[in-house]
């Protein structure tokens, strides 16, 4: 059976204020070398809305005020990851052949060796895509790839005490970061996504997509720097 890894991007790796054309340069290059290493390997891509996204909710907000609903924002940001998405797809268009997946439980095949996906509906963020699609195809695990080298006991912008974490149960990951979704949430791995993954014991790596050397550790087996969420 191929290996299909699950690459749950932050939307701030691709779309920051002005886009980091090197970063998505040496990503590019580094994924496509990793899958000629082996043409059995896979990969599935799911994108985040990164701050296009932050900027029209926040838009949105301050417009409506007090009419705003969670739903419109989620919309918005849904929206967002979508066009990150298809300039992904258009990256890897020489290995991915299969359109933007934006309902992850109507795919159950991939044409080709790249599979790219984004955010489907309002309740959640793409975190729970990652995880359905993951499900799908038989992953074994989904790496959160962002801006963040690992979890942490609490917000380390807010808290000077805050310690990172190797590793972390989802029954106390799911502690810490509760139950319910909130367009816009700063959590490493959402609370919708956190309790799919924990009903059917999927692994998470949460680890800085930036430092590609350090992704490459992860999906060659070797030591890493990140969080490991598990069962």
């Amino acid at each position: 059976m191929a290996k299909t890894e699950v690459l749950d991007l932050g939307g701030s790796l691709v779309a920051q204020e002005t886009m980091d054309i090197d970063f998505l340069k040496k990503i590019r290059t580094f994924l496509i070398d990793w899958l000629e290493e082996d043409d059995e390997r896979k990969l599935i891509i799911i994108i985040g809305g990164g701050h296009p996204a932050r900027v029209f909710q926040n838009a949105y907000r301050e417009v409506t005020g007090s009419e705003a609903n969670h739903d419109e924002q989620d919309w918005i940001g849904i929206m967002a990851t979508r066009l990150n998405a298809q300039l992904v797809h258009a990256l890897f268009s020489k290995y991915c052949f299969d359109d933007v997946v934006y309902d992850p439980t109507v795919i159950k095949t991939m044409t080709g060796r790249v599979l790219v996906g984004a955010g489907w509906k309002p309740g959640w963020s793409t975190d729970y895509d990652a995880v359905l699609l993951a499900e799908a195809f038989g992953a074994e695990r989904v790496l959160n790839l962002s801006n963040i080298s690992k979890v942490y006991t609490a917000d380390p912008r807010k808290d000077p005490n805050a310690q990172p974490l190797d590793a972390i149960s989802w029954t106390d990951y799911r502690a810490m970061c509760g139950d319910e979704w909130t367009p816009g949430m700063n959590a490493p791995f959402d609370p919708v996504a956190s309790k799919k993954a924990h009903e059917i014991g999927l692994n998470v790596i949460v680890a800085d997509g930036r430092d590609l050397d350090n992704l490459g550790k992860i999906l060659d087996g070797g030591d890493f720097t990140g969080t490991v969420i598990s069962k």
